[in-house]
């Protein structure tokens, strides 16, 4: 049954301004936490009592490929490297692979280009023709003085790159011969000159860069992916070489070399997994499975802060299968089988491939061993291999060069295995920061105070707490109020010793001031009784006063698409939504999980923008229409009894 609280509507503000303060400028409010039952569930150690309110949300990307991923550069993108890349995503013009003249409408706070660490550079190096990223000489020489440089320099000559991408695709996906590696030297150099590129790029308070790579491993055609992040400078990150998929297949061997980097360095790393529905429910292990022990629990929530929700290779919030009662299941949805195709999906193996269950196998976890594995905050990124981070569905630039704006690029198949038309314009990750810097950002993705959008940039706060009166919705310091009485998304709710009421939120969002209007927003609940999942998707602030029914429905708004040419109006919806919710349902005794999901009203798809554009046929396989969206990293409530620290006897 759904039900709502509070339903409020806030009156618009003048664009370029923020919803939630009166400058668009960091505003730093300390704010000392007296509450005992109010926690944050603390990834890095030495973080103290005293919270600050933050007032300012950063943009950017956290994965992205240049022409240093083998794969990239197979597929056709042979020119635009990491410079470019920064170049772009700081707002400048960049040709494209096509010979397209790209831009963002507006620039990104900050970017990671994570190129696949197997192979990373290969190609820049024996290339017959130069780019940006082409090393320097005694690099290449490093490269080219190797068994694989020199072959794959001469698959060059010969126009053979399929070769080269074989030889990518089964070395990381099973132990490769000796004559497939490159020397140490090289791997380090290649790293080194990677990181420094990264190094150059970076405006602390402007533009943030932040240094990172894929570890591309795959097992039996299943995706275990993660994108390897640094928190610090290129001297720090580049004085170990980047652990593959070559050197382990194994994500626990993954987590002991982040280990061994923070101890040797005194750095900061983290791995985000993505793309778990591509692993066929192998990426995440669930409760009673050979390899789910109480270590591994503890150095997955250790070491996998975050999960990269949506990005081009679909959304991976739910599954119509896993969410039958939610008509916002079916998201830009793959049912694609395993990364390499090796394997059909089936229905069982959905639970540990979407974040909603997934987060329900980590509180089942935690009440069997004492730690939940996937404590995860949610983000967005794009996963482009074309240099270029686009995330709008109006200036989408595909995955890899074949799928960037051409009049035939919807009937293509992207690197010859999926319709291009399947292909999502997500996403993009959102950080609640102090400043735009790599340390600021770097604390904020552990703490995950983040949120994940499929591309508008919806601006999303969400405080969880025990007191909440709905009073501070109105406030000038909202933030310092939610932070001194509760805990922001990606915190934790402690139980105490004496129940202190229900559990309630304050959500507000504003929409994307160059994109649409807002739909509604939605708390998702989850939690698990006797073994089985249970979730709850709330309407809690409708626009256009609609109210939810006595029969848990909501009136739909009336659909202001015109498909053939690609246009909608803004004149249903809201421009700002917040409210007060309470859980009127809340159990004492029961770990539970809530996060936002903010809805935009429909919108054109991107494939339909294409078909306005080049005056071609929508194609038939995907929706014309979408409703983008953005969804908050969750709170938790853990009881007393699950493992708290407090001594209620003493």
């Amino acid at each position: 049954m759904f039900t709502t609280e509070r339903l409020m509507s806030v009156p618009p503000r003048e664009s370029g301004t923020s919803p939630f303060s009166g400058t668009c400028a960091a505003v730093l409010i300390t704010v000392l936490s007296v509450c005992s039952d109010v926690g944050i569930a603390e990834p890095s150690p030495g973080r103290g009592a005293t919270r600050t309110a933050i007032e300012r949300v950063f943009w950017g990307d956290l994965h992205l490929h240049s022409n240093l991923s083998p794969d990239a550069y197979i597929f056709e993108n042979r020119m635009l490297g990491p410079s470019e890349a920064y170049q772009f995503a700081a707002g400048e013009s960049v040709l494209s692979s096509t010979g397209t003249l790209a831009k963002l409408d507006r620039p990104l706070d900050f970017l990671a280009v994570t190129d696949h660490a197997e192979y990373l550079g290969v190609f820049a190096s024996v290339a017959p023709v130069a780019s940006s990223s082409t090393p320097a000489k005694h690099i290449q020489q490093l490269v080219l003085g190797s068994e694989v440089g020199s072959r794959w320099a001469k698959y060059m000559e010969a126009d053979q790159f399929q070769n080269a991408r074989d030889e990518f695709v089964v070395n990381s996906s099973s132990d490769p011969a000796a004559d497939a590696v490159l020397p140490d030297s090289a791997v380090l150099a290649l790293w080194q000159a990677s990181a420094k590129l990264a190094d150059q790029y970076n405006k602390p308070g402007e533009f943030t860069t932040l240094i990172g790579y894929e570890w591309t491993s795959m097992i039996d055609g299943n995706n275990f992916h993660r994108v390897v992040l640094f928190g610090d400078d290129a001297e720090t990150a580049g004085s170990l070489a980047p652990f593959s998929a070559m050197n382990s297949r194994d994500v626990e061997d993954l987590w002991a070399f982040l280990s061994t980097y923070e101890t040797s360095t005194g750095g900061r790393a983290m791995a985000i997994p993505h793309n778990s529905n591509l692993s066929n429910g192998r990426m995440f292990p669930a409760l009673g499975s050979q390899v789910m022990s109480e270590a591994y629990a503890r150095q997955s929530a250790r070491w996998e802060p975050l999960f990269e929700v949506t990005q081009v290779k679909g959304d991976a919030e739910t599954h119509p299968l896993l969410s039958p009662d939610d008509p916002f299941a079916d998201f830009e949805t793959w049912d694609a089988g395993n990364i390499l195709a090796t394997e059909e999906k089936t229905p069982e193996m959905l639970v540990t491939e979407y974040a909603r269950s997934l987060l329900g196998v980590g509180i089942a976890t935690h009440k069997a061993l004492g730690v939940n594995p996937y404590q995860f905050g949610l983000i967005g990124s794009t996963d482009s291999h074309t240099a270029l981070s686009t995330a709008d569905a109006r200036n989408y630039f595909g995955k890899f060069a074949d799928s960037e704006p051409s009049v035939d690029r919807t009937s293509l198949l992207m690197a010859g295995r999926w319709s291009n038309a399947i292909l999502s314009s997500s996403g993009y990750v959102a950080v609640w920061a102090e400043d735009n810097t790599r340390e600021a950002l770097f604390d904020a993705l552990r703490r995950r105070e983040v949120y994940a959008s499929t591309g508008p940039r919806i601006t999303l706060r969400l405080f969880a707490g025990w007191k909440f009166t709905g009073e501070e919705l109105d406030d000038h310091d909202f933030a310092a109020q939610g932070y001194s009485a509760g805990v922001p998304m990606g915190g934790q709710l402690n139980g105490s010793c004496e129940h202190v009421g229900r559990v309630s939120i304050l959500v507000k969002a504003s929409r994307d001031p160059m994109g649409a209007n807002l739909d509604r927003i939605q708390i998702v609940k989850g939690w698990m009784d006797q073994g089985e999942h249970r979730e709850r998707v709330y309407d809690v602030a409708l626009s256009d006063d609609r109210k939810v029914r006595k029969d848990g429905q909501v009136l739909e708004l009336v659909d202001t698409v015109d498909t053939k040419n690609a246009t909608y109006a803004n004149t249903i919806g809201a421009t700002e939504l917040g409210t007060l919710w309470i859980d009127q349902d809340f159990d004492p005794d029961q770990q539970a999980f809530y996060y936002a999901r903010v809805l935009e009203i429909p919108t054109p798809r991107w494939t339909t923008y294409d078909a306005a554009a080049f005056e071609i046929p929508p194609p038939s396989n995907v929706p014309r229409t979408v409703q983008q969206r953005v969804y908050s990293s969750p709170v938790w409530y853990v009881p007393l009894a699950a493992g708290t620290d407090s001594d209620c006897e003493g």
